[in-house]
């Protein structure tokens, strides 16, 4: 089995790192730029940068932010919000981003993971999708609906089939948040993240309500997801990488190496 990933999300706002719960009520809780070279010494093996309200305020990235960041880390780092052309994407990967997260843009413009993986290939592609479980329905078959604008506004688009089809428009990695489970520390939503993640043939990310190691083991080895994004459980410094990385190789989940 290969090492599952372990991946810490920088939520930045107004150049500061933000946390919310189910995408409201957010709150300023650092520096990024001295979040990222923390985390990046504890031992992550990936980070992800978002600019949570670049979408919904209709306005750039904060590419400073991206470039003071890649500055101080040397690991994969993926920077999302705000990406809407391909003009863009070449911003963000000379500022030393190694992938693009697309996700509202990507709904409005499908075509845009065609052309971003064609030029850049499938690997520097993830396809963020913001999931919210509804009740089933005809044009709702999963029962999980996609949301974008940083969780504001409702697609109609089913997540399952909207996951598929990414994949086949050259996505080469899905990070599946879901609204319910975020910032809650309940756990990681598993019935969406099995259903994706065992449907796709790409890596998915499973994002959202990670509140302590268990959670981790059980969307890496119960829903087959390849990597876990964390965030309030660090942030507050609940736990270190260290300490995640330690109990899942006791759990037998195959990570990699925090020393």
């Amino acid at each position: 089995m290969l090492s599952k990933r372990i991946i810490i999300c920088l939520d930045v706002r107004g150049g500061m790192t933000t946390k919310g719960v189910k995408f409201q009520e957010n709150i300023d809780i650092g520096d990024p730029v001295a979040m990222a070279r923390d985390y990046y010494e504890q031992g992550v093996d990936e980070l992800v940068f978002y600019d949570i309200t670049a979408s919904s305020d209709k306005r750039n990235i904060i590419i400073d932010v991206v470039d003071s960041v890649a500055k101080n880390i040397f690991i994969p780092f993926s920077v999302g919000g705000g990406i809407r052309s391909l003009d863009d994407m070449y911003a963000v990967l000379n500022a030393g981003a190694e992938k693009i997260s697309i996700n509202t843009a990507a709904v409005l413009n499908p075509d845009l993971i065609a052309e971003g993986a064609k030029i850049f290939g499938s690997q520097c592609i993830v396809l963020g999708i913001d999931a919210k479980r509804l009740a089933k329905r005809k044009e709702l078959p999963s029962g999980y609906e996609v949301w974008i604008n940083g969780g504001r506004t409702p697609t109609a688009i089913d997540a399952l089939e909207w996951a598929k089809k990414g994949q086949d428009l050259g996505a080469g990695e899905i990070c599946l948040n879901s609204i319910d489970a975020d910032g809650t520390n309940d756990g990681y939503e598993l019935t969406v993240t099995s259903l994706i993640s065992r449907s796709v043939s790409i890596p998915v990310i499973a994002s959202g309500g990670a509140g302590k190691p268990e959670h981790l083991r059980d969307v890496l080895i119960k829903a087959d997801a390849d990597a876990a994004l964390i965030a309030s459980m660090v942030h507050y410094r609940h736990y270190t990488v260290g300490q995640i990385k330690a109990y899942l190789q006791m759990e037998g989940v195959p990570v990699r190496s925090f020393v």
